[in-house]
Protein backbone atom coordinates (compact mmCIF):
# COMPACT_ATOMS: atom_id res chain seq x y z
CA UNK A 1 0.00 0.00 0.00
CA UNK A 2 1.35 3.41 -0.97
CA UNK A 3 1.08 5.79 1.96
CA UNK A 4 0.79 9.57 1.67
CA UNK A 5 3.72 11.70 2.78
CA UNK A 6 2.02 13.05 5.89
CA UNK A 7 1.39 11.94 9.47
CA UNK A 8 -1.19 9.29 10.30
CA UNK A 9 -4.27 10.88 11.91
CA UNK A 10 -7.78 10.02 13.03
CA UNK A 11 -9.04 11.13 9.61
CA UNK A 12 -7.45 8.01 8.11
CA UNK A 13 -10.05 5.88 9.87
CA UNK A 14 -13.83 6.10 9.34
CA UNK A 15 -15.90 7.94 11.90
CA UNK A 16 -17.46 5.87 14.67
CA UNK A 17 -14.74 3.23 14.48
CA UNK A 18 -12.50 2.29 17.37
CA UNK A 19 -9.32 3.45 15.64
CA UNK A 20 -10.82 6.81 14.74
CA UNK A 21 -11.81 7.26 18.40
CA UNK A 22 -8.40 6.03 19.61
CA UNK A 23 -6.50 8.50 17.41
CA UNK A 24 -8.85 11.41 18.11
CA UNK A 25 -8.47 10.81 21.86
CA UNK A 26 -4.67 10.85 21.58
CA UNK A 27 -4.70 13.95 19.37
CA UNK A 28 -6.18 15.97 22.24
CA UNK A 29 -3.67 14.86 24.86
CA UNK A 30 -0.19 16.10 25.76
CA UNK A 31 0.86 12.55 26.68
CA UNK A 32 0.18 9.88 24.10
CA UNK A 33 -0.57 6.19 24.34
CA UNK A 34 2.51 4.17 23.39
CA UNK A 35 0.56 2.29 20.68
CA UNK A 36 -0.47 5.57 19.06
CA UNK A 37 3.17 6.66 18.92
CA UNK A 38 4.21 3.32 17.44
CA UNK A 39 1.60 3.41 14.68
CA UNK A 40 2.46 6.96 13.72
CA UNK A 41 6.14 6.04 13.57
CA UNK A 42 5.84 2.92 11.41
CA UNK A 43 3.29 4.61 9.13
CA UNK A 44 6.08 6.26 7.17
CA UNK A 45 8.57 3.38 7.26
CA UNK A 46 9.15 0.66 4.69
CA UNK A 47 8.12 -2.82 5.92
CA UNK A 48 11.65 -4.03 6.72
CA UNK A 49 12.50 -0.83 8.56
CA UNK A 50 9.20 -0.96 10.45
CA UNK A 51 9.93 -4.48 11.68
CA UNK A 52 13.45 -3.47 12.73
CA UNK A 53 12.07 -0.43 14.56
CA UNK A 54 9.56 -2.54 16.47
CA UNK A 55 11.58 -5.62 17.45
CA UNK A 56 15.14 -5.21 16.19
CA UNK A 57 16.72 -8.48 15.15
CA UNK A 58 14.65 -10.74 17.41
CA UNK A 59 13.67 -13.56 15.00
CA UNK A 60 10.86 -14.80 17.25
CA UNK A 61 9.16 -11.41 17.18
CA UNK A 62 9.66 -10.41 13.55
CA UNK A 63 6.58 -12.23 12.27
CA UNK A 64 4.30 -10.53 14.78
CA UNK A 65 5.91 -7.18 14.04
CA UNK A 66 5.21 -7.63 10.33
CA UNK A 67 1.62 -8.41 11.25
CA UNK A 68 1.27 -4.92 12.77
CA UNK A 69 2.12 -3.27 9.46
CA UNK A 70 -0.19 -5.59 7.54
CA UNK A 71 -3.02 -4.97 9.98
CA UNK A 72 -2.49 -1.22 9.80
CA UNK A 73 -2.73 -1.26 6.01
CA UNK A 74 -5.91 -3.34 6.21
CA UNK A 75 -7.51 -1.03 8.79
CA UNK A 76 -6.94 2.23 6.90
CA UNK A 77 -10.30 3.59 5.70
CA UNK A 78 -12.03 0.35 6.72
CA UNK A 79 -15.05 0.29 8.99
CA UNK A 80 -14.86 -3.50 9.34
CA UNK A 81 -14.67 -4.15 13.12
CA UNK A 82 -12.62 -7.29 12.54
CA UNK A 83 -9.90 -5.32 10.73
CA UNK A 84 -9.92 -2.68 13.44
CA UNK A 85 -9.66 -5.36 16.13
CA UNK A 86 -6.85 -7.18 14.32
CA UNK A 87 -4.60 -4.13 14.61
CA UNK A 88 -5.11 -3.93 18.37
CA UNK A 89 -4.51 -7.69 18.62
CA UNK A 90 -1.32 -7.39 16.59
CA UNK A 91 -0.02 -4.67 18.91
CA UNK A 92 -0.79 -6.92 21.89
CA UNK A 93 1.18 -9.74 20.27
CA UNK A 94 4.21 -7.48 19.76
CA UNK A 95 4.01 -6.28 23.34
CA UNK A 96 4.42 -9.87 24.51
CA UNK A 97 7.97 -9.57 23.14
CA UNK A 98 8.95 -5.90 23.39
CA UNK A 99 8.18 -3.04 25.76
CA UNK A 100 6.52 -0.63 23.33
CA UNK A 101 6.89 2.25 25.77
CA UNK A 102 10.69 1.93 25.56
CA UNK A 103 11.08 2.23 21.77
CA UNK A 104 13.34 2.81 19.94
CA UNK A 105 15.30 0.92 22.59
CA UNK A 106 14.41 -2.78 22.33
CA UNK A 107 13.77 -3.56 25.95
CA UNK A 108 12.19 -6.96 26.62
CA UNK A 109 8.50 -7.05 27.47
CA UNK A 110 7.58 -6.35 31.07
CA UNK A 111 4.97 -9.10 30.90
CA UNK A 112 5.86 -12.26 32.72
CA UNK A 113 5.71 -15.51 30.71
CA UNK A 114 3.19 -18.26 31.33
CA UNK A 115 -0.41 -18.14 32.58
CA UNK A 116 -1.58 -14.74 33.78
CA UNK A 117 -3.69 -13.63 36.70
CA UNK A 118 -6.59 -11.47 35.56
CA UNK A 119 -8.97 -9.29 37.59
CA UNK A 120 -12.38 -8.15 36.34
CA UNK A 121 -14.17 -5.38 38.28
CA UNK A 122 -17.96 -5.13 38.07
CA UNK A 123 -19.69 -3.95 41.23
CA UNK A 124 -23.28 -2.96 40.36
CA UNK A 125 -26.10 -2.29 39.48
CA UNK A 126 -28.41 -5.13 38.41
CA UNK A 127 -29.00 -4.09 34.80
CA UNK A 128 -25.38 -3.06 34.34
CA UNK A 129 -24.13 -6.35 35.76
CA UNK A 130 -26.35 -8.33 33.38
CA UNK A 131 -25.12 -6.29 30.42
CA UNK A 132 -21.53 -7.06 31.47
CA UNK A 133 -22.09 -10.82 31.06
CA UNK A 134 -21.18 -10.51 27.38
CA UNK A 135 -17.84 -8.77 28.06
CA UNK A 136 -17.18 -11.26 30.86
CA UNK A 137 -17.66 -14.14 28.41
CA UNK A 138 -15.27 -12.49 25.97
CA UNK A 139 -12.62 -11.99 28.67
CA UNK A 140 -12.93 -15.63 29.72
CA UNK A 141 -12.55 -16.79 26.10
CA UNK A 142 -9.50 -14.58 25.56
CA UNK A 143 -7.91 -15.67 28.85
CA UNK A 144 -8.94 -19.32 28.65
CA UNK A 145 -5.57 -20.48 30.00
CA UNK A 146 -5.31 -17.80 32.68
CA UNK A 147 -6.71 -17.45 36.21
CA UNK A 148 -9.59 -14.98 36.17
CA UNK A 149 -10.98 -13.34 39.33
CA UNK A 150 -14.07 -11.15 39.60
CA UNK A 151 -14.38 -8.35 42.14
CA UNK A 152 -18.07 -7.66 42.69
CA UNK A 153 -20.63 -6.96 45.40
CA UNK A 154 -22.45 -9.64 47.38
CA UNK A 155 -25.78 -9.64 45.46
CA UNK A 156 -24.06 -10.77 42.26
CA UNK A 157 -21.60 -13.34 43.62
CA UNK A 158 -23.79 -16.39 43.06
CA UNK A 159 -24.69 -15.43 39.49
CA UNK A 160 -21.00 -14.82 38.78
CA UNK A 161 -20.11 -18.27 40.10
CA UNK A 162 -22.88 -19.89 38.05
CA UNK A 163 -21.68 -18.16 34.89
CA UNK A 164 -18.53 -20.28 34.71
CA UNK A 165 -16.48 -17.26 33.64
CA UNK A 166 -14.41 -16.97 36.82
CA UNK A 167 -11.98 -19.09 38.79
CA UNK A 168 -12.57 -16.97 41.87
CA UNK A 169 -15.08 -14.36 43.05
CA UNK A 170 -14.04 -11.71 45.57
CA UNK A 171 -16.56 -9.53 47.42
CA UNK A 172 -16.12 -5.76 47.54
CA UNK A 173 -17.88 -4.43 50.64
CA UNK A 174 -17.77 -0.88 49.21
CA UNK A 175 -16.03 0.71 52.18
CA UNK A 176 -17.07 4.22 53.12
CA UNK A 177 -14.43 6.99 52.92
CA UNK A 178 -13.48 6.82 56.64
CA UNK A 179 -13.50 3.00 56.87
CA UNK A 180 -9.73 2.64 57.05
CA UNK A 181 -9.86 -1.05 57.95
CA UNK A 182 -12.11 -1.78 54.97
CA UNK A 183 -9.87 0.06 52.53
CA UNK A 184 -6.77 -1.66 53.88
CA UNK A 185 -8.50 -5.02 53.48
CA UNK A 186 -9.41 -4.28 49.86
CA UNK A 187 -5.88 -3.05 49.19
CA UNK A 188 -4.48 -6.29 50.60
CA UNK A 189 -6.83 -8.36 48.44
CA UNK A 190 -5.80 -6.50 45.30
CA UNK A 191 -2.08 -6.50 45.98
CA UNK A 192 -1.96 -10.11 47.13
CA UNK A 193 -3.79 -11.24 44.00
CA UNK A 194 -0.64 -10.91 41.90
CA UNK A 195 -2.71 -9.66 38.99
CA UNK A 196 -1.14 -9.05 35.60
CA UNK A 197 -4.09 -7.16 34.14
CA UNK A 198 -7.32 -5.55 35.34
CA UNK A 199 -10.44 -5.11 33.22
CA UNK A 200 -12.49 -2.41 34.92
CA UNK A 201 -16.02 -2.87 33.57
CA UNK A 202 -17.45 -0.55 36.21
CA UNK A 203 -15.44 2.45 34.91
CA UNK A 204 -16.65 4.70 37.72
CA UNK A 205 -14.71 7.16 39.84
CA UNK A 206 -14.68 4.57 42.59
CA UNK A 207 -13.35 1.68 40.53
CA UNK A 208 -10.81 3.94 38.82
CA UNK A 209 -9.58 4.97 42.27
CA UNK A 210 -8.82 1.30 42.99
CA UNK A 211 -5.86 1.60 40.62
CA UNK A 212 -4.19 3.77 43.27
CA UNK A 213 -4.37 1.01 45.88
CA UNK A 214 -1.27 -0.65 44.40
CA UNK A 215 0.82 2.40 45.33
CA UNK A 216 3.74 2.46 46.02
CA UNK A 217 4.12 -0.79 44.12
CA UNK A 218 3.65 -1.42 40.41
CA UNK A 219 0.04 -1.73 39.42
CA UNK A 220 -1.09 -4.21 36.76
CA UNK A 221 -1.96 -3.38 33.20
CA UNK A 222 -5.32 -1.61 33.32
CA UNK A 223 -8.21 -1.56 30.87
CA UNK A 224 -10.62 1.22 31.78
CA UNK A 225 -10.61 4.97 32.36
CA UNK A 226 -8.24 5.24 35.32
CA UNK A 227 -5.51 7.88 34.88
CA UNK A 228 -2.46 6.46 33.06
CA UNK A 229 -4.28 3.20 32.25
CA UNK A 230 -2.12 0.98 30.05
CA UNK A 231 -5.18 0.14 27.92
CA UNK A 232 -7.53 3.11 28.22
CA UNK A 233 -10.95 3.22 26.68
CA UNK A 234 -9.71 6.02 24.47
CA UNK A 235 -12.91 7.60 23.20
CA UNK A 236 -13.79 11.24 23.78
CA UNK A 237 -17.46 10.37 23.16
CA UNK A 238 -17.70 7.32 25.41
CA UNK A 239 -20.34 8.78 27.73
CA UNK A 240 -23.22 8.80 25.20
CA UNK A 241 -22.42 5.27 24.03
CA UNK A 242 -24.66 2.36 24.91
CA UNK A 243 -23.18 0.38 27.79
CA UNK A 244 -22.68 -2.73 25.65
CA UNK A 245 -21.07 -0.74 22.81
CA UNK A 246 -18.85 1.06 25.28
CA UNK A 247 -17.55 -2.12 26.90
CA UNK A 248 -17.07 -3.90 23.57
CA UNK A 249 -14.94 -1.01 22.31
CA UNK A 250 -13.01 -0.85 25.58
CA UNK A 251 -12.13 -4.54 25.21
CA UNK A 252 -11.29 -4.20 21.51
CA UNK A 253 -8.69 -1.59 22.44
CA UNK A 254 -7.20 -4.20 24.78
CA UNK A 255 -7.09 -6.85 22.04
CA UNK A 256 -10.36 -8.67 22.80
CA UNK A 257 -12.94 -9.08 20.03
CA UNK A 258 -15.73 -9.99 19.42
CA UNK A 259 -17.94 -9.46 22.48
CA UNK A 260 -21.23 -11.43 22.52
CA UNK A 261 -24.55 -10.19 23.80
CA UNK A 262 -25.34 -11.05 27.44
CA UNK A 263 -26.59 -14.56 28.09
CA UNK A 264 -27.77 -16.04 31.39
CA UNK A 265 -26.18 -19.16 32.88
CA UNK A 266 -27.80 -22.39 31.77
CA UNK A 267 -27.96 -24.06 35.17
CA UNK A 268 -31.46 -25.37 35.84
CA UNK A 269 -33.35 -23.62 38.62
CA UNK A 270 -36.63 -24.35 40.33
CA UNK A 271 -39.74 -22.57 39.09
CA UNK A 272 -42.71 -21.84 41.37
CA UNK A 273 -45.17 -24.73 41.49
CA UNK A 274 -47.94 -22.43 40.18
CA UNK A 275 -46.16 -22.32 36.81
CA UNK A 276 -46.16 -26.07 36.26
CA UNK A 277 -47.63 -26.88 32.86
CA UNK A 278 -48.10 -23.22 31.89
CA UNK A 279 -46.70 -21.02 29.15
CA UNK A 280 -46.19 -17.72 30.90
CA UNK A 281 -45.42 -14.06 30.26
CA UNK A 282 -43.34 -11.96 32.62
CA UNK A 283 -44.65 -8.51 33.51
CA UNK A 284 -42.16 -6.04 34.99
CA UNK A 285 -44.22 -2.98 36.04
CA UNK A 286 -41.77 -1.42 38.51
CA UNK A 287 -38.72 0.81 38.40
CA UNK A 288 -36.61 2.75 40.84
CA UNK A 289 -38.91 4.65 43.23
CA UNK A 290 -36.96 7.79 42.32
CA UNK A 291 -38.08 7.45 38.69
CA UNK A 292 -41.81 6.79 38.78
CA UNK A 293 -42.09 8.36 35.32
CA UNK A 294 -40.43 5.23 33.92
CA UNK A 295 -43.49 3.18 34.89
CA UNK A 296 -46.20 2.30 32.42
CA UNK A 297 -49.45 2.58 34.43
CA UNK A 298 -50.39 -0.56 36.35
CA UNK A 299 -53.93 -0.30 34.94
CA UNK A 300 -52.50 -0.71 31.43
CA UNK A 301 -50.48 -3.69 32.58
CA UNK A 302 -53.76 -5.11 33.89
CA UNK A 303 -55.36 -4.69 30.47
CA UNK A 304 -52.31 -6.30 28.89
CA UNK A 305 -52.46 -9.20 31.38
CA UNK A 306 -56.08 -9.86 30.47
CA UNK A 307 -55.17 -9.93 26.77
CA UNK A 308 -52.26 -12.30 27.46
CA UNK A 309 -54.61 -14.64 29.33
CA UNK A 310 -56.87 -14.72 26.29
CA UNK A 311 -53.81 -15.79 24.25
CA UNK A 312 -53.21 -18.77 26.52
CA UNK A 313 -50.40 -17.22 28.57
CA UNK A 314 -50.28 -16.96 32.35
CA UNK A 315 -49.25 -13.40 33.32
CA UNK A 316 -46.56 -13.36 36.04
CA UNK A 317 -45.69 -10.11 37.83
CA UNK A 318 -42.11 -9.63 39.01
CA UNK A 319 -40.84 -6.98 41.41
CA UNK A 320 -39.71 -6.23 44.92
CA UNK A 321 -41.98 -6.44 47.93
CA UNK A 322 -42.51 -2.67 47.75
CA UNK A 323 -44.12 -3.22 44.33
CA UNK A 324 -46.84 -5.53 45.60
CA UNK A 325 -49.42 -2.74 45.14
CA UNK A 326 -48.62 -2.69 41.41
CA UNK A 327 -49.28 -6.42 41.21
CA UNK A 328 -52.58 -5.99 43.04
CA UNK A 329 -53.66 -3.32 40.57
CA UNK A 330 -52.78 -5.64 37.68
CA UNK A 331 -54.71 -8.52 39.25
CA UNK A 332 -57.80 -6.36 39.46
CA UNK A 333 -57.76 -6.25 35.66
CA UNK A 334 -56.71 -9.91 35.24
CA UNK A 335 -57.43 -12.04 38.34
CA UNK A 336 -55.59 -15.08 36.96
CA UNK A 337 -52.29 -13.18 37.14
CA UNK A 338 -49.62 -14.74 39.37
CA UNK A 339 -48.04 -12.27 41.80
CA UNK A 340 -44.38 -13.06 42.52
CA UNK A 341 -43.46 -9.62 43.88
CA UNK A 342 -41.19 -9.97 46.89
CA UNK A 343 -40.82 -13.72 46.30
CA UNK A 344 -37.81 -13.88 43.98
CA UNK A 345 -34.08 -13.76 44.49
CA UNK A 346 -31.69 -13.09 41.62
CA UNK A 347 -31.27 -16.82 40.95
CA UNK A 348 -35.06 -17.19 40.73
CA UNK A 349 -35.25 -14.34 38.20
CA UNK A 350 -32.67 -16.11 36.05
CA UNK A 351 -34.73 -19.32 36.05
CA UNK A 352 -37.92 -17.44 35.23
CA UNK A 353 -36.28 -15.48 32.42
CA UNK A 354 -34.93 -18.63 30.80
CA UNK A 355 -38.32 -20.36 30.93
CA UNK A 356 -40.62 -17.46 29.94
CA UNK A 357 -42.46 -17.32 26.65
CA UNK A 358 -42.27 -13.51 26.51
CA UNK A 359 -41.60 -10.56 28.80
CA UNK A 360 -42.90 -6.99 28.88
CA UNK A 361 -41.21 -4.51 31.17
CA UNK A 362 -40.16 -0.98 31.99
CA UNK A 363 -36.64 0.44 31.97
CA UNK A 364 -35.34 -1.46 34.99
CA UNK A 365 -32.75 -4.11 35.80
CA UNK A 366 -35.14 -7.06 35.66
CA UNK A 367 -35.90 -6.27 32.02
CA UNK A 368 -32.21 -6.79 31.25
CA UNK A 369 -32.42 -10.21 32.89
CA UNK A 370 -35.44 -11.02 30.75
CA UNK A 371 -33.59 -10.03 27.56
CA UNK A 372 -30.56 -12.12 28.51
CA UNK A 373 -32.84 -15.10 29.12
CA UNK A 374 -33.45 -15.39 25.39
CA UNK A 375 -37.24 -14.98 25.20
CA UNK A 376 -38.76 -12.00 23.33
CA UNK A 377 -38.86 -8.78 25.35
CA UNK A 378 -40.98 -5.71 24.75
CA UNK A 379 -39.23 -2.87 26.63
CA UNK A 380 -41.21 0.28 27.46
CA UNK A 381 -39.31 3.56 27.70
CA UNK A 382 -40.34 7.02 28.83
CA UNK A 383 -38.58 10.29 28.11
CA UNK A 384 -36.53 9.96 31.30
CA UNK A 385 -33.93 7.66 29.75
CA UNK A 386 -32.54 7.11 26.28
CA UNK A 387 -32.89 3.56 24.93
CA UNK A 388 -29.96 4.29 22.60
CA UNK A 389 -27.78 4.36 25.73
CA UNK A 390 -29.34 1.82 28.06
CA UNK A 391 -32.04 -0.36 26.47
CA UNK A 392 -31.73 -4.13 26.83
CA UNK A 393 -30.15 -5.61 23.73
CA UNK A 394 -30.86 -8.87 22.00
CA UNK A 395 -32.14 -10.39 18.78
CA UNK A 396 -35.65 -10.52 20.24
CA UNK A 397 -35.89 -7.11 21.92
CA UNK A 398 -38.50 -4.56 20.82
CA UNK A 399 -38.34 -1.05 22.27
CA UNK A 400 -41.38 1.22 22.48
CA UNK A 401 -40.90 4.80 23.67
CA UNK A 402 -43.43 7.48 24.58
CA UNK A 403 -43.06 10.65 26.63
CA UNK A 404 -44.79 10.62 29.00
CA UNK A 405 -45.03 6.84 29.20
CA UNK A 406 -48.56 7.10 30.61
CA UNK A 407 -49.64 8.19 27.13
CA UNK A 408 -48.59 4.86 25.60
CA UNK A 409 -51.80 3.02 24.76
CA UNK A 410 -52.37 -0.72 25.02
CA UNK A 411 -52.75 -1.23 21.26
CA UNK A 412 -49.09 -0.69 20.17
CA UNK A 413 -47.82 -2.76 23.10
CA UNK A 414 -50.16 -5.62 22.28
CA UNK A 415 -49.22 -5.37 18.60
CA UNK A 416 -45.52 -5.67 19.54
CA UNK A 417 -46.33 -8.65 21.76
CA UNK A 418 -48.27 -10.41 18.99
CA UNK A 419 -45.48 -9.78 16.50
CA UNK A 420 -42.88 -11.11 18.93
CA UNK A 421 -44.95 -14.20 19.70
CA UNK A 422 -45.48 -14.80 16.00
CA UNK A 423 -41.77 -14.50 15.29
CA UNK A 424 -40.90 -16.78 18.21
CA UNK A 425 -43.30 -19.43 16.92
CA UNK A 426 -42.17 -19.31 13.30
Amino acid sequence: MTRPNRPLTSADFPLETALNAFFAWNETRPRHDRRYEVLRRIWRLEPDRAVAYLVGSDPDAQAVAARVQQALDAAIRSDDPERQADLFRALEAVEDHIDLAALPAHRPSRRRPGPKRILVIKLSALGDFIQALGPMAAIRRHHRDDHVTLLTTAPFARLAEQSGYFDRVEIDRRSQPLDVRGWLGLRRTLRDGGFDRVYDLQTSQRSSFYARLWWPGTRPEWSGIAPDASHPHANLLRNPQHTITKQAEQLMMAGIHPVPLPSLPREDGTLPAELSGHRFALLIPGSSPRHSGKRWPAQRYGELARALTERGLLPVVLGGKDEHALAEAIRRGAPATLDLTGRTELADLVSLARAATIAIGNDTGTSHIAAAGGAPLVALFSGESDPARCAPRGAKVTVLRRAPLADLALAPVLAAVDMALGSAGS
